[in-house]
């Protein structure tokens, strides 16, 4: 996993490209799912532009209500939401993890397929990495890498398409409704939406592939 970033994207700058938005896009969501947002996160996405350049842009209100959300609540509230949901001992309120929505356990038969995969890409769990691969965190991180890697070999867009194809698109939308159903989500329950309405952009660009 990466360090949380330090700017925020704003998604409708006219200086970048799809792809350098998509990948941002991705390492926000993982930022923001991985640990409690650090306060600089937080300070930036306070600041970011909620407007498209053109009016009806499928992602603006979800962003604007992402926005809002984090500046309707402080460093504090928000960190202590993400652990609210997400940490504490033994079951969490919300799972974070691909296997428990697709076969309803952790480390499953889909945790043994996504290694497979992951090893294929030549890629592997950091060292001192404690959450399994199916984090939604880990699994952001990797579609980041396969948008804006330099190997070509491993990030182009077919390899984007069968990773999250196979282990973001069967279980994401159920991860969303679990959150924004929680009474304890908040600041949350927008990052879910925004993941779903990206999420849902990323499938049907895929289909048209």
């Amino acid at each position: 996993m990466s360090e949380s970033p330090e700017s925020v994207l704003s998604l409708h700058d006219a200086g970048l490209d799809e792809e350098t938005a998509r990948a941002e896009i991705y390492g926000l969501l993982a930022a923001l799912y991985y640990a409690p947002p650090t306060p600089e996160l937080l300070a930036n996405l306070r600041l970011a532009a909620t407007e498209a350049p053109a009016s009806g842009a499928f992602l603006e209100e979800p962003w604007r209500q992402l926005v809002g959300a984090a500046r309707a609540q402080g460093d504090a509230g928000t960190a202590s939401e993400h652990d609210a949901l997400f940490g504490g001992v033994g079951k969490p309120e919300v799972y974070l993890f691909g296997s428990h929505y697709i076969a309803g356990f952790l480390n499953e038969r889909p945790l043994a397929s996504l290694r497979r995969d992951l090893a294929d890409l030549g890629l592997a769990r950091a060292t001192g990495m404690g959450e399994t691969e199916d984090h939604i965190a880990y699994l952001c991180e990797v579609m980041r890498y396969l948008i804006a890697g330099e190997d070509v070999g491993v990030a182009n867009l077919a390899r984007q398409q069968q990773f999250f194809t196979a282990h973001l698109q069967p279980w994401v939308p159920a991860f969303c409704d679990a959150l924004t159903g929680h009474p304890a989500a908040h600041f949350y329950q927008a990052v879910a939406e925004f993941t779903r309405a990206f999420m849902a952009v990323e499938a049907q660009g895929f289909d048209l592939l």
